[in-house]
């Protein structure tokens, strides 16, 4: 979850804009809850229709927003928002944006690890990882420039990172990670998945997609 604070809020032709001291991880088409403003018309729970960085002036008449680029605004969030036309250039509030992805599942690790987990404690670990494991995933996807569904994965190499980074964070239980736990004298056992493999299957590491 990420919760930003408002410094500006705009409204033009019924569409909000709505400036946050530091940047929010938000894309256009994700939702976004904006709470806390004086102006309380500003306040619900929104899609994210833009996030240009410059002064909204008006939207023409087929619907396009129209900016003025003489007057940057950073991290600035556009939402559709019926109400007079205001501007409040110091305003208070804040932006949340919470994503809760579901691409792999405790059933979907267990299967990949060919085992039944020993207690409830080892069941409630594997459920922490895949939690870890989609919100990383989700994330790293979104850095490389995707955009993707939370319900599921956006397809089955990606589905089956997820599931690899979920169980390598299970089998790293116990140890101060990037390593398995063992009980050879001579050492751990050398990790058979490794980042690379995760990341290629996520389809990251690579130049930002366009």
């Amino acid at each position: 979850m990420s919760v930003n604070t408002i410094i500006y809020a705009a409204r033009v032709d019924n569409f909000a804009a709505v400036q946050t001291l530091t940047i929010a991880p938000v894309q256009p088409g994700d939702s976004v809850t904006i709470a806390g403003v004086t102006d309380t018309t500003f306040n619900t729970t929104a899609t994210v229709f833009s996030i240009e960085a410059y002064e909204l002036v008006s939207v023409d008449e087929y619907g396009v927003l129209e900016f003025n680029y003489d007057n940057p605004k950073p991290n600035q969030i556009i939402y559709a928002n019926t109400g007079s036309a205001v501007v409040y250039d110091t305003a208070v509030g804040t932006v949340t944006y919470t994503v809760s992805p579901s691409w792999c599942s405790s059933a979907d690790v267990k299967s990949w690890l060919g085992i039944d987990v020993a207690t409830a404690n080892d069941d409630a670990f594997v459920t922490v990882c895949v939690n870890a494991s989609n919100i990383w995933c989700h994330r790293k996807r979104r850095e490389a420039g995707y955009t993707d569904p939370t319900a599921s994965a956006p397809s089955a190499d990606v589905k089956l990172g997820a599931i690899m980074y979920a169980a390598t964070l299970y089998r790293e239980r116990g140890t101060s990670g990037d390593s398995y736990g063992g009980f050879d004298g001579m050492g751990n056992l050398p990790m058979p998945v490794t980042l690379h493999r995760i990341m290629q299957l996520l389809g990251c590491g690579r130049a930002q997609v366009a």
